[in-house]
């Protein structure tokens, strides 16, 4: 999840501004192909979708960005088609439990939900699914 979600011109109160929404996956995009420099193939790999779905979600982000650049609007990015999973956390005396995102930003884990000890550590850290899942088109 990108640390900053909105961006606009200096010097223009936001009341004057017009916005551009960039989705979450097409910042992925332009994020995978423009800063990691990786090639389409394995940038439709890693968001677990086809190369003709990356290349619009990258040509949509493209095109909203530079609409942004060249007319003075702001970008707020929001939303999309994605699944957060959940946090996956264990305990020294080995039990093991998910924690949905949503509630592990909320409510930290203190202490095992099973023995009750303080001793636990992350295993697996939250990633994001894009794309079409069971339930069809998420927005989790």
């Amino acid at each position: 999840m990108p640390g900053v979600n909105y961006f606009k011109p200096a010097g223009i109160p936001l009341r004057f501004l017009e916005e551009v929404r960039l989705t979450l996956e097409e910042a992925e995009a332009i994020r995978l192909k423009d800063i990691e420099d990786l090639d389409q193939v394995a940038c439709s790999e890693r968001m677990n979708i086809s190369r003709p779905t990356f290349q619009r979600i990258l040509d949509s982000a493209r095109k909203k960005i530079a609409e942004a650049l060249l007319n003075g609007k702001a970008i707020r990015i929001e939303g999309g088609n994605f699944e957060m999973t959940p946090l996956i956390y264990m305990c020294e005396n080995g039990h093991q439990w998910e924690v949905p995102l949503e509630k592990a930003t909320t409510e930290p884990v203190q202490v095992c939900p099973i023995c009750g000890t303080s001793a636990t550590r992350t295993l697996q850290m939250n990633m994001i699914n894009w794309g079409r899942h069971r339930h069809g088109w998420c927005n989790r």
